[in-house]
């Protein structure tokens, strides 16, 4: 091979490594942006019916209204008419996408006694099903809760109903 042929031949190389490198960012960056556009799709505030259940039957026990609020960075906060409000802090926790229209969520409410003692802790661990056009979602809901030594006392089930808040 000549020198010309080689120099044309290292450069063409280059060039293709090149344009592969670029297509490889290209996908990856086009990848990640649908990946955040599906974790967006549950950000914003939600008006929901959420029914306490028996974990065994699974019939409908009491059913009260929530309103939730799924902020971008993977935090949730929320409120319900199920607890007092004199009694229970409103729920904090977190949020991520798993996968599709599926995603998970943790939170964590305080309890206290009308004396205004720190009693308990309520864990309620959601599987969220966000529909495809992103305006409603249901989960099911698994509850622990924990005394205030951190010893859990009981568990508990529970389903929800969402709408987006409009």
């Amino acid at each position: 091979m000549s020198s010309g042929k080689s120099k044309r031949f290292v450069a063409s190389r280059w060039t293709a490594a090149l344009v592969l490198a670029g297509m490889l960012i290209l996908v990856s960056g086009l990848t990640a942006a649908a990946q955040g556009e599906a974790a967006s799709r549950l950000e914003g505030a939600w008006r929901a019916q959420l029914t306490v259940r028996d974990c065994q039957t699974g019939g409908a026990l009491r059913t009260f209204p929530a309103i939730f609020t799924f902020a971008k960075g993977g935090t949730v906060t929320y409120t319900t008419a199920g607890q007092l409000p004199s009694l229970f802090t409103p729920g904090l926790g977190v949020w991520r996408h798993l996968d599709d229209h599926t995603y998970s969520a943790v939170t964590e409410v305080f309890g206290f006694s009308p004396a205004g003692v720190f009693t308990q802790t309520h864990r309620l661990t959601r599987l969220i099903q966000l529909s495809t056009d992103a305006d409603a979602f249901t989960d099911t809901v698994a509850l622990q809760i924990f005394a205030a030594n951190g010893t859990l006392i009981a568990t508990g089930c529970a389903t929800t109903v969402a709408s987006r808040m409009e």
